[in-house]
């Protein structure tokens, strides 16, 4: 059975007289199987309020299996549980669900990423919404004394029509609490969607707006203390002593010093007690045991470099025609080698945890998380407790990009355990933007190299070989060839090339890797769509025309592509003069990320010797939409990465370290490179997609290949910002 299988579940009523006695609400949850997760135990059922609970006062409370960022995941389940139930969204409130029991909506587990949140529990929430819906009127029909066919809705109550009678949703919904849940509920033909389409305001934006909205640096437990950390300089190293812990010791509000698996710690009354102290402690590091050691003469260069020759096994990924023997035949044959570097996540907010662990052995966790189930485990193992003494307190992320996952030496949540379990109080630990830059598990670098024939009509073989580890292999044991984060934008492109070899050259990398926005579609499609530029110019054909001429076969993305064009005001070959008197180019590429296609064109011109990127425009097709103005501000969002990405981004190593520790020697976009985005969405009625990354893969593309346009100089590796255009 499949995840989307499970998906279709029929929910079940949670009797809420066991929860909440008197309260006169209808809680709905559903009947998903669960199975164990890593450090879980399987549940019979449910054993919290679940999903849905329909109030007294006609208002709605949902438990979000998926965790918000600010990509607008609460107000898009309001919009399909609405839908269904027939209640507007404002009148939802909506707040993280708790770890295990039925929340587990991806076969007893749950991830916030991969652009899935929405799509992989679409049907199951209009199932839920429209299950509650025929138990109203149910409980309606039986008030009235009608038959329930009689009855239908409108917003916030049922309606029996013939009489004029209207029942509100909260006086009816503790009679609806002990209504049978139908087996199988019809769900609304979408040309009767009231919500579901429309550009629903963000229900989360008040909270945020006026300082509401609780983040994990904002929690606060009685009795704790506050504690900061300065990590070893690279990892692998360990403190072997500090020299002046006593004097630490006896600064203002300072609890105490604590030596940590490659770190020290300070715990003190106030996080600015502890920051001054643990900044002014003198640490004496030696080689200590690591799982993933950085080698002392490590550097993001070299590493380039030894990508670059490296000549493992290929693991074939996608494999059409005979590519190696047209190849062999052909007169005219393109090669060339790209690169993308390491980049950090950057979120807003740096990451925190606070840990308490009570008398009776249990433990308590405030912490940003994207796995919910998968903390859990290892939280217990780090206290050595049962996973079921472990009550995670998931909080909304102050952005995440992929950060939030659970990478080993990248989250501060062990080193809280430790110290609250040290103290014996509660600990909320805050690493500062130096610390984060210094155990982020930032985006691998990654290496491809690209071999096409060449002929009068485009591109008649390929071989692309991805060298390097990707992070699901390692963090979740994917082999080569079976990581698609390792070489997606690679392969699963739609272009109509007739014989094509794609594999990955598998070689670990020293550094703690993560995933970033967009994962490897972020730098691989880069690489693909700039080198079909290339392909291009060696048949002298148009770039865009040739696009369109690959795509033939595919309506799709043909007229995906022929939406973009039209919203830039046509596709312009060549250079020519803005009305402003700059000279400019375009440049165009296509993504197809997380289930969702897009097409960008970018418009550069260089200033001072910089790239300047003055519009992106940018059509998507998700195949179907919840809320167009979210999928328009995610777009938003995504440009603004991929351009900073583009531009501007790297992060280097230099002796095993960082030498990036904070935003002053990590360059970003400037407010003043940002450029004017135009976004049209396309509804094909695909099966549907992500939104909230696939924006971002073909900005990079569309720029590099803008400014090879313009310049002459085809750009290989990023960022541009290394380059200099004169």
């Amino acid at each position: 059975m499949g995840v989307m299988d499970l998906l279709k579940k029929t929910p079940i009523n949670v009797s809420r007289r066991g929860f909440l006695a008197g309260a006169g609400s209808l809680v709905l949850a559903t009947s998903l199987p669960s199975r164990p997760v890593r450090g879980q135990e399987a549940e019979a059922g449910p054993d919290v309020p679940a999903f849905l609970e329909l109030r007294a006062d006609g208002t709605a409370h949902l438990m979000s299996p998926w965790i918000e960022g600010g990509q607008g995941v609460y107000t898009a389940m309001a919009q399909i549980v609405g839908e269904e139930l027939d209640l507007a969204p404002e009148n939802f409130s909506v707040e993280i669900a708790p770890p295990g029991g039925p929340f587990g909506v991806m076969g007893g587990f749950r991830i916030t990423g991969g652009s899935a949140s929405t799509r992989s529990s679409y049907t199951l929430m209009r199932r839920l919404g429209a299950s509650a819906r025929a138990m109203l009127i149910e409980a309606a029909a039986q008030e009235l004394g009608v038959e329930a066919s009689e009855l239908t809705t409108e917003p916030g109550q049922v309606v029996h029509s013939a009489s004029g009678r209207k029942i509100g949703y909260g006086a009816l919904a503790e009679a609806a609490m002990d209504m049978p849940v139908p087996a199988d509920v019809a769900l609304r033909d979408p040309a009767d969607f009231r919500y579901i389409r429309s550009g629903t305001p963000r229900i989360d934006v008040r909270d945020k707006s006026t300082g509401k909205a609780q983040y994990s640096i904002d929690v606060e437990v009685e009795g704790m203390l506050l504690a900061a950390v300065r990590h070893a300089p690279r990892l692998g190293m360990a403190p072997s002593a500090v020299t002046n812990q006593s004097d630490i010791e006896a600064m203002r509000g300072v609890h105490s010093v604590h030596m940590l698996d490659g770190a020290v710690a300070v715990v003190a009354d106030k996080f600015w007690q502890a920051r001054k102290a643990i900044d002014a402690a003198e640490i004496e590091w030696t080689e200590g045991d690591a799982k993933w050691p950085m080698p002392a003469d490590f550097s993001s260069r070299g590493f380039r470099d030894t990508l670059a020759g490296f000549t493992g096994d290929v693991v074939s990924v996608e494999s059409e025609g005979d590519a190696a023997g047209t190849l062999d035949a052909a007169e005219t044959v393109i090669e060339a080698t790209y690169d993308a570097p390491y980049v950090v996540h950057g979120q807003l907010e740096p990451p925190s945890a606070t840990a308490r662990m009570n008398e009776d052995g249990s433990l308590d966790l405030w912490l940003p998380n994207q796995a919910p189930e998968q903390f859990v485990g290892r939280a217990a193992e780090a206290a050595g407790i049962d996973p079921s003494q472990v009550k995670l307190h998931s909080q909304m992320l102050g952005g995440f990009f992929g950060r939030h996952f659970l990478y080993e030496t990248a989250n501060p949540f062990p080193q809280a355990i430790a110290l609250a379990q040290a103290t014996g109080r509660p600990v909320k630990l805050i690493w500062t933007r130096e610390e984060d830059f210094l155990r982020d598990a930032p985006r691998p670098l990654g290496l491809a190299r690209f071999r096409a024939a060449v002929g009068p009509e485009g591109p008649t073989a390929l071989s692309i070989e991805a060298v390097g580890e990707g992070p699901t292999g390692r963090w979740y044991g994917a082999p080569a060839g079976k990581d698609p984060s390792a070489t997606e934008g690679l392969s699963g492109k739609p272009y109509a090339i007739a014989n094509k070899a794609i594999g990955q050259v598998y070689t670990d990398n020293p550094a703690v890797i993560g995933y970033w926005r967009a994962v490897g579609h972020s730098m691989h499609d880069f690489m693909y769509e700039s080198f079909l530029d290339e392909l291009a110019e060696a048949a002298g054909l148009d770039p865009f025309e040739m696009r369109l001429s690959l795509l033939s076969g595919s309506e799709r993305h043909h007229t995906l592509l022929q939406t973009v064009g039209t919203l830039s005001g046509g596709w312009k070959a060549g250079t020519y003069e803005a009305e402003d008197g700059s000279t400019r180019a375009r440049g165009v590429a296509m993504a197809s990320p997380f289930g969702s296609e897009a097409a960008t064109i970018a418009e550069v011109s260089i200033d001072g010797g910089e790239v300047k990127v003055h519009n992106i425009w940018t059509a998507i097709d998700p195949g179907q939409i919840v809320n167009p103005a979210v999928i328009e501000a995610q777009v938003q969002s995504a440009t603004a990465l991929g351009v900073s990405q583009t531009l501007a981004e790297e992060l280097i190593y230099e002796n095993g370290e960082p030498t990036a520790r904070n935003f002053d020697l990590y360059s970003i976009l400037r407010p003043d490179q940002m450029p004017e985005v135009h976004v049209e969405i396309v509804e094909s009625g695909a099966e549907m997609g992500g939104v909230g990354e696939p924006g971002l893969p073909a900005v990079g593309p569309a720029i590099v290949n803008a400014v090879a346009a313009l310049t002459g100089q085809r750009i290989r590796s990023l960022p541009l910002s290394k380059h200099s255009f004169g």
